[in-house]
């Protein structure tokens, strides 16, 4: 009786874990469905974010988001981040098998790995998951990059990436960014300014726009060589 009754509650938890799973996943699909028209109001990371600095209490903190559409974002600043973090972003289909490669290589030679995480991948994890390397989120960020691909067109994916990625504590969107930053509006973000927002990206609590490091105005200016190399704004400006 006893083996029965464990049993019993065995497949019961068993049931609950699958529809729990399945109702997660319809969720998220029709998230993903969703968001393709409907600029999200919040993301995983902000959220995350805001938790983290209630208790820590950092001084000076202020959190700002600000929305932007994409015919309001100066196509520097998407050209630069597609530089700096993408630049198969075009072309791929949400993953950059060539960078894996490189990334997996360099590892075996014992050299510094960079992240060879795309655009999309970014966007996946930023608006439904948190940080860190555990197989678990990379199986769940996989598979969101998938749905986002299919489910939106690149523009849409780079106006999302371009709102929701954070350019310094607390300073979330590129909008944001460019109004503490810069004092203006991200539509009259020029090159090289772009190419400083798009070089704190990898590190934006350590790496600061308003007081670069040396580290990060090299960086800026080889983001800026890259965006030449790309040919200019026309390489993200006919996005579909």
């Amino acid at each position: 009786m006893a083996k029965k009754r464990h049993k019993g509650v065995f497949a019961r938890l068993l049931r609950g874990l699958v529809v729990a799973v399945a109702a997660w996943a319809a969720i998220t699909i029709a998230t993903v469905v969703a968001f393709r028209w409907i600029d999200p109001p919040t993301t995983a990371f902000m959220l995350q974010g805001r938790v983290a600095e209630l208790f820590a209490r950092t001084p000076g903190y202020r959190f700002s988001h600000e929305w932007r559409d994409w015919d309001r974002i100066s196509k520097h600043a998407a050209l630069a981040v597609v530089a700096a973090e993408d630049q198969r972003f075009p072309a791929h289909r949400g993953f950059d098998f060539k960078q894996i490669d490189k990334a997996l290589k360099d590892r075996e030679r014992g050299r510094r790995v960079r992240g060879a995480s795309t655009i999309t991948q970014q966007v996946a994890k930023n608006l439904f998951l948190w940080p860190g390397q555990s197989w678990l989120r990379k199986g769940l960020e996989a598979g969101i990059t998938v749905l986002i691909e299919i489910a939106w067109p690149k523009q849409r994916i780079l106006e999302v990436y371009l709102n929701v990625a954070e350019f310094g504590r607390g300073t979330w969107g590129v909008q944001v960014a460019s109004r503490r930053f810069f004092h203006k509006d991200a539509a009259r973000l020029t090159p090289a300014e772009a190419a400083l927002l798009a070089a704190v990206l990898p590190a934006p609590k350590r790496f600061r726009a308003d007081a670069p490091s040396n580290y990060v105005r090299r960086r800026q200016a080889w983001i800026q060589r890259q965006m030449a190399s790309l040919g200019g704004t026309a390489y993200v400006a006919t996005l579909d």
